[in-house]
């Protein structure tokens, strides 16, 4: 398979409605022009995003988040407090083979990850089962669960991620918990699982071609459109800032 060329995002911190939104927009470029895009995000206030599932009536239930900014996100999976973390999503198109293979895209995006930390000396590794109790039995936070791909160090969930297809699409994003956050002191990152500090460091460039290496893929600098600027702005306005969408369950 020749290179597919992927058009790479480093952006800075935004709001949940707009980076919601923008992974949305991204979505469908893949889907209607075949443009595949890797970005790395961060949040401009911490931020509980809902998996597209959960009930929202379970987030005050969880008092350490409970005066946070909340979003629902269009990808399935438990609540993640986005604080002191990277955020990556991927967009690929039906052409791409790993388009069509949920498991092997999460496995190579993970992978991608374990080989990028070598170089701060953090070992990783990615889990190779998942925790058979039913959706309802599992735990509010995503990074208490235990999915098969999810990414660990020494047993701690660091990373994870959720996908969304459209139309042979696929969207996949996910979170790297850099430290823990006050906001859900449950969830420990690097910081104080693996003794690292690595707020400061060149991760999302090392990460990115790691996966671009795995995955065939030509990274090219580039930023949103116009049409994908507006669309966004339509999306974080009329959808993710709406109340009906945030509380649909």
């Amino acid at each position: 398979m020749p290179d597919i060329n992927c058009r790479w995002m480093l952006e800075g911190p935004a709001g949940g409605a707009w980076q919601m939104a923008i992974d949305e927009v991204l979505l469908e470029s893949a889907a209607e022009q075949g443009q595949a895009t890797l970005r790395f995000y961060q949040w401009s206030e911490p931020t509980l995003s809902l998996g597209y599932f959960q009930n929202y009536a379970e987030r005050r239930m969880h008092i350490a988040s409970r005066d946070c900014d909340v979003v629902r996100r269009q990808t399935g999976g438990g609540a993640i407090m986005h604080d002191r973390e990277w955020t990556y999503s991927l967009s690929l198109p039906v052409a791409h083979p790993l388009a069509a293979d949920s498991t092997d895209l999460y496995h190579a995006v993970h992978e991608a990850l374990c080989a990028t930390l070598e170089e701060w000396d953090v070992q990783l590794e990615v889990r190779d089962e998942s925790d058979a109790r039913p959706a309802e039995q599992q735990p509010f936070l995503c990074f208490l669960r235990r999915t098969e791909g999810d990414v660990l160090c020494d047993g701690i969930k660091v990373c994870g991620s959720a996908q969304r297809r459209r139309r042979g699409a696929i969207l996949q994003h996910g979170s790297l918990i850099l430290a823990r956050s006050p906001h859900a002191p449950e969830v420990s990152g690097l910081w104080e699982v693996a003794g690292k500090k690595l707020f400061h460091e060149p991760i999302p460039e090392r990460w990115s071609q790691a996966i671009a290496d795995r995955l065939r893929l030509r990274l090219v600098a580039g930023e949103l459109s116009e049409l994908e600027l507006d669309a966004t702005r339509t999306l974080a306005l009329e959808k993710y800032t709406a109340g009906n969408w945030t509380t649909k369950r």
